[in-house]
């Protein structure tokens, strides 16, 4: 196949392609031999999409005639999809470092929050934090995601707690958007905590008439655009009939549902979320057997924080419950003040050791499940042809190392990838070749 294209990878080891025939997630059974290639090869186009995958002679054969903008040579490699990061607070100012010495002295997390901290500390920290050095470090953290083989990763508002602060954390996701070389699903979370001096039903309100009307009209106007609609559903917090009217006010001007859930107590979130038709929902520590079945029903996507049951000394989520009974299980990070962590391949070592995940489980919840959490499994999550070319390349003869060498990471992958552009090098790795 004649002409120019951006990117050949050629001769890879394994190149795992996670699905093959277009699935829009994977359950269990999905996930006993996930889609993989040996000695194999892809093309991805100047569009940034993927030309053609398949073995390495008849990729060579059928694209023997064209010319490409780079190729690398992937003898002795693994070829994954780029990761998928289905949970994050990225935009904020202010380290809770002196928090997690508390939090190891026996302090819990709403002790903490009631005592001035946890949430409130950033939200005072974010205020004040100027639009561009918010965005400095979003642009810091981003790339630490990336150099951790990352390529879609959701980001949340929900430090600012009033319209204006809201608005400045959003300006600075869309600013990301456009600016860097990385998929971002962006959420308003502007009801992650009761504001100091409101109550949850005056919080409420204001969510609903004052915030939502707003980003309707800068959504219009093209000046920002908002994927996702999030609220803390939680004990103290908001409760089920505040978080009912928010998601439903969010769905009403065209947001996808994707909430925290069931995290300290048992809410019933999991039972509002598939009422509501919520594409996913986090957390679900304390998520009740009904929750797990209507879950599964709906098509809700649990989004599960290893991380965050771990510093918080929570009990894990019931990842194998949820997956025997047919919920589609992806992962996230949750990157935030209170859980300090970049890299997806840790998320997924967590998940299996803590929640008794298989790899090939752990691959496909941070991938093309969490493609389908943000509703973007048609364009993100796997190596198919017509895919967004997102994609990372490890030093290793098998996959399974990514998640096998906790913390290994860094030395680990040798390029990460988007639309076939590569964005992240390690400068001790490969040559390009030509043919």
């Amino acid at each position: 196949m004649a002409g120019r294209h951006r990117l050949l990878l050629e001769n890879a080891q394994q190149l795992v392609l996670v699905c093959s025939r277009g699935e829009e997630y994977l359950l269990r059974e999905g996930c006993a031999s996930l889609a993989l290639l040996r000695d194999a090869s892809l093309v991805v186009g100047l569009d940034g999409c993927i030309k053609a995958v398949g073995q390495a002679d008849i990729i060579h054969n059928q694209f023997s005639g064209a010319t490409f903008e780079r190729i690398i040579d992937c003898s002795g490699k693994c070829v994954l999809p780029g990761l998928v990061d289905a949970h994050t607070h990225t935009v904020w100012a202010g380290d809770r470092v002196h928090e997690f010495a508390m939090k190891l002295a026996g302090a819990s997390y709403m002790e903490i929050h009631q005592a001035g901290g946890g949430i409130h500390f950033t939200v005072e920290h974010t205020r004040k934090a100027t639009e561009e050095e918010l965005f400095n470090t979003f642009k810091q953290r981003l790339e630490r995601m990336r150099r951790a083989g990352s390529t879609l990763i959701e980001c949340k508002s929900g430090y600012g707690l009033n319209l204006e602060t809201e608005l400045k954390m959003l300006r600075v996701v869309e600013r990301a958007k456009k600016s860097m070389d990385i998929g971002i699903s962006s959420t308003y979370c502007g009801a992650h905590s009761v504001p100091k001096g409101k109550t949850t039903a005056e919080a409420t309100d204001d969510i609903i008439n004052n915030h939502l009307p707003k980003l309707k009209e800068l959504k219009l106007s093209g000046e920002i655009h908002v994927n996702n609609i999030d609220v803390f559903c939680e004990k103290g917090v908001f409760d089920l009939e505040s978080t009912r009217r928010i998601l439903q006010a969010g769905k009403d001007i065209g947001l996808q549902i994707n909430f925290h859930g069931d995290e300290l107590h048992p809410m019933k979130s999991a039972e509002l979320g598939a009422e509501l038709g919520a594409r996913a929902i986090s957390h679900l520590e304390e998520v009740s057997d009904e929750g797990i079945m209507a879950m599964a029903r709906a098509k809700c996507a649990a989004v599960l924080l290893p991380t965050t049951a771990y510093m918080l000394r929570l009990k894990q989520p019931q990842a194998r419950k949820m997956l025997e009974e047919g919920v589609i299980v992806a992962l996230g990070s949750d990157f935030n003040p209170n859980a300090y962590c970049f890299s997806m391949p840790m998320v997924m070592h967590l998940a299996c050791v803590n929640m008794r995940m298989s790899m090939n489980e752990a691959l496909a919840a941070a991938t093309i499940n969490a493609a389908y959490a943000l509703g973007k499994s048609d364009t993100h999550g796997s190596i198919e042809t017509g895919k967004q070319g997102d994609l990372v390349i490890i030093n290793s003869s098998r996959w399974e190392h990514l998640i096998y060498q906790f913390g290994g990471h860094e030395a680990l992958i040798d390029y990460v990838i988007v639309k076939g552009k590569v964005i992240y090098q390690n400068e001790r790795s490969g040559t390009m070749s030509s043919y």
